[in-house]
């Protein structure tokens, strides 16, 4: 039977009198674009709305965190039982100087951001367009502290983003001493260690209460690669920015100058072993 169509309309396959070819073409793209945008928005919504909630934290210590049980999964599939090192301290029982040291080596402006600092996140994400990656750098203490206790160590943009997010919560909800009092705590301090007490035990044999300046120095130095830059590694890279964060403390006024020379003396000694092969670019995930 012979088709029959009316005047003016549509036939399969044929744009429609008035409409230029091209113009359909982009409306179709336009409609795609605009369905993606939807899709991705809501998507970061319910990103958002599923992260979790700081408030709990106020008053109750983390009886784990993401980051432990990262570690214990990666030494159960490499065949080994995992190890756990942590002593929870109040704050009142960790020298200022060990403080002042971390803070000099993580987050020198930590008590002036509100949990991102918002000029080297530029210059970070300024370096990641031109190398094509994320690398480590411009992470405030607040924003380790987030991809800790509830994030991975993977590098994408949406872990980031989530950091971000988490680190405003944290800072939202918690005081500045309670972030710093759980980040010091949970925070990574070697192979299964974790916090600064634990820290202290480990790498020189006394409670957080009793470490020194250079060795306050020396644990605030290895934080960018704990697992690699043990005192017993013979990293030169720890050994240099141990002595680096003592000379900023001193700089600072944080510590008189008779002890930075004894600081430095003191990490000269503790950091004598022969040293293995540079490692000034070995620094862990961001």
């Amino acid at each position: 039977m012979e088709s029959r169509h009316e005047p003016g309309a549509d036939v399969p396959g044929q744009v429609p009198p008035g409409v230029e070819p091209g113009k359909r073409r982009k409306w179709t793209w336009r409609r795609v674009l605009a369905l993606a945008l939807v899709a991705l928005l809501a998507f970061a919504a319910y990103e958002y709305l599923t992260l979790p909630d700081a408030a709990p934290l106020q008053k109750k210590n983390p009886e784990t965190t993401a980051l432990i049980e990262q570690r214990a999964e990666e030494a159960r599939e490499a065949g080994r039982k995992p190890r756990r090192r942590q002593h929870w301290v109040s704050m009142s029982n960790v020298p200022k100087h060990v403080i002042d040291a971390v803070l000099m080596s993580e987050d020198a402006g930590f008590y002036v951001h509100e949990g991102v600092d918002t000029a080297e996140l530029e210059k970070a994400l300024e370096e990641a367009w031109k190398e094509g990656k994320l690398g480590r750098g411009a992470s405030t203490i607040t924003q380790q502290l987030a991809k800790n206790l509830w994030l991975s160590t993977d590098r994408s943009l949406l872990r980031k983003a989530k950091e971000l997010v988490l680190a405003r919560r944290l800072e939202t909800e918690l005081t500045k001493s309670r972030i710093l009092a759980i980040y010091m705590n949970v925070v990574e301090w070697g192979d299964g260690v974790y916090g600064i007490e634990a820290g202290a035990r480990e790498h020189f044999g006394v409670s957080a209460l009793n470490l020194s300046v250079a060795q306050g120095a020396i644990l605030a130095a290895m934080l960018p690669a704990p697992r690699k830059r043990s005192p017993k590694s013979g990293s030169r890279a720890l050994k240099r920015r141990a002595h680096w964060i003592i000379e900023q403390m001193q700089a600072v006024k944080r510590i008189s100058p008779q002890q930075g020379s004894a600081a430095q003396a003191e990490i000269d000694r503790i950091l004598s072993g022969k040293p293995e092969a540079e490692d000034s670019t070995d620094e862990e995930d961001a």
